[in-house]
C-alpha cells in the first residue's frame, strides 16, 4: 500500500507538471499562430489511452506516463517528422515565425513551471502558513550519526551558525552546509563555542549516506511498537518515559539507541516514568539490537514551533521569495554535479528516487510542496543547453538572433538526435542508479 501511495502521487504530481509545462509551450504557439498538432500528456507509441480532435489540434493520453508532449508544425522535435521539412514553409508553421516568437514558444513551457511553483507556494502559505522549528529552540541539542561523528560533531551539541551565519530554520541546516562554498560549522559543547571544518570529501559521504546526519535531540517517550514488540510484552506502554538503563540515567533517546547493543541477548532493566511512578521493567534484548520500541517524534511536544500565518496578499510577496529561493538553491546544486571530490554525479536518481520523497501516506501539504519544487527542478533541467531539450533550442535561436543566420535543418536533426541520445543515456544512468541502490541493495 506504501508503494501504491507513493507511485499515485508522482504520478498525480508528474501529470500537473507536464501538462502545465505543454500548455505553456502551447499558449504562446497559439499566440502567435502556429499550428499544435498534438497535445498529449503522457506518451503514446503504437496507441492511446485516449484522444481526441478540435480544429487542427489532437489531444490525447498515452499510456507511457514519463511525459508528455505537443508537436508544433515545422520544427524538428522528438518524433524526428521531417516530411514537412522537404516542403516549402507555410505560414502556420514554426519554421516561418520570427526568431523571437520560436524563442518564447520554446520557452512557454519553461516560464510556465517557474510560475506554476510560486502559485504554489503562494497557496501553501496562504492555507497552511509557515511552521518551522527555529534552531535557537533547539534546547536539548543535535543527535547525529557516524558521519556527523566524523565531522567532529557529537551527541548534545548544539549549532549556532554555519559559515559564521545563522540559519533560522533548523531543517535548513544540511542544505545550508552542502550548497555553501567554504562549509563550516559553528558549535556550542556544554559552554565551548568551536569550529568544525565539512570537506568536499566529507560532502561526498553526507550524499551518498542519503540520511540527515543531524537530527533533534529528543527525550525517549515511548510513542508505538513494531510487530512481535519485545518491549511491548514485556510491559511497556505509550506514553512511558524511559529515564535509566540498568541503573543508569537517560535523559534522552540517543543514549538508550547506542547503549542497547551493548546488551545483546542479556537482560536489561529499563525504568520508566508512567504518570509520576518509577518502574522497572525486564528484557531480553534480541540478537537484532532492539527491542521494537520508537519513540515520540512531535517535535512540538517539546519545542516551541514558530508559525507565520500570511493573509492573502501578504502570500504573494511571500511566495514569490520562496520560489526565487528555491530556485537558487536548485542551481547551487549543480555545482555539487560538477565538483567531482563531492561524488554527487553517482547519486542521481531516477523514478524510484522521485518517488521515495514522497511521504508513505497522502499528505495534501507535503504533496504540494514537493510538486512545486518539482515544477522547479523541471523548469531547471529544461533550460539546460542540451540539444533536445527546450535550453537547447533556445541556445540555437539565440546565436540565429545574434548572428543572424539560421541553422540548417540537417544541422538541427543531428542536434536533435545527439540531444536524444544523450537524455536517453542520463534516464539509463539514474534509473540504474535507482535499482543499485533500492533494489539490488
Amino acid at each position: 500500500m506504501e508503494i501504491l501511495i507513493k507511485a499515485g502521487q508522482l504520478i498525480l504530481s508528474l501529470s500537473i507538471l507536464v501538462l502545465f509545462h505543454e500548455l505553456g509551450h502551447f499558449a504562446f504557439a497559439k499566440l502567435f499562430k502556429t499550428r499544435v498538432e498534438k497535445f498529449y500528456l503522457f506518451f503514446n507509441p503504437w496507441f492511446s489511452l485516449f484522444k481526441i480532435k478540435r480544429g487542427d489540434t489532437e489531444y490525447g493520453i498515452g499510456w507511457l506516463p514519463l511525459g508528455g508532449y505537443v508537436k508544433i508544425s515545422g520544427m524538428i522535435d522528438e518524433s524526428m517528422d521531417k516530411e514537412q521539412l522537404d516542403k516549402e514553409p507555410e505560414p502556420w508553421e514554426f519554421r516561418s515565425k520570427p526568431a523571437i516568437q520560436r524563442l518564447l514558444i520554446m520557452l512557454g513551457g519553461v516560464l510556465v513551471n517557474f510560475l506554476l511553483a510560486i502559485f504554489i507556494y503562494i497557496f501553501i502559505l496562504f492555507y497552511w502558513g509557515d511552521e518551522y522549528l527555529p534552531t535557537e529552540n533547539v534546547k536539548y541539542g543535535i543527535m547525529t550519526d557516524s558521519i556527523g561523528e566524523s565531522i567532529g560533531l557529537k551527541n548534545g551539541d548544539k549549532i549556532i551558525s554555519v559559515n559564521n551565519k545563522d540559519v533560522t530554520n533548523f531543517r535548513k541546516i544540511i542544505p545550508e552546509i552542502l550548497l555553501s562554498d567554504n562549509k563550516t560549522i559553528q558549535i556550542d559543547r556544554n559552554g565551548t563555542k568551536k569550529e568544525l571544518l565539512v570537506s568536499d570529501s566529507m560532502v561526498a559521504k553526507i550524499i551518498k549516506h542519503r540520511y540527515p546526519f543531524i537530527e533533534v535531540r529528543i527525550p525517549f517517550i515511548v510513542n508505538g511498537f513494531t510487530k512481535n514488540s519485545v518491549a511491548e510484552k514485556a510491559g511497556l506502554k505509550k506514553g512511558d518515559k524511559i529515564i535509566a538503563l540498568n541503573g543508569k540515567e537517560i535523559h534522552f533517546f540517543d543514549e538508550f539507541k547506542y547503549r542497547l547493543p551493548d546488551y545483546i541477548n542479556k537482560e536489561i532493566v529499563i525504568t520508566v516514568d508512567r504518570n509520576g511512578k518509577e518502574l522497572d521493567i525486564a528484557i531480553v534484548v534480541p540478537k537484532e539490537g532492539l527491542i521494537g520500541v520508537a519513540p515520540l517524534g512531535k517535535l512540538d511536544e517539546f519545542f516551541e514551533l514558530r508559525k507565520v500565518n500570511y493573509s492573502f496578499f501578504q502570500a504573494i510577496p511571500a511566495g514569490i521569495s520562496k520560489g526565487y529561493n528555491e530556485v537558487g538553491d536548485y542551481l547551487r546544486q549543480f555545482r555539487l554535479l560538477f565538483t567531482p571530490e563531492t561524488e554527487a554525479y553517482k547519486n542521481i536518481g531516477g523514478f524510484i528516487a522521485i518517488g521515495n520523497i514522497f511521504p508513505s501516506t497522502w499528505n495534501w501539504y507535503a504533496f504540494w510542496t514537493m510538486t512545486a519544487l518539482l515544477s522547479i527542478m523541471l523548469g531547471v533541467i529544461n533550460i539546460l543547453p542540451i540539444p533536445a531539450l527546450d535550453g537547447g533550442h533556445a541556445m540555437f535561436l539565440f546565436y540565429e538572433i545574434i548572428s543572424g543566420r539560421k541553422p540548417s535543418d540537417k544541422f538541427m536533426e543531428y542536434a536533435q538526435i545527439t540531444g536524444m541520445v544523450i537524455l536517453l543515456s542520463l534516464v539509463l544512468y539514474a534509473n540504474g542508479n535507482d535499482i543499485l541502490t533500492y533494489i539490488i541493495k
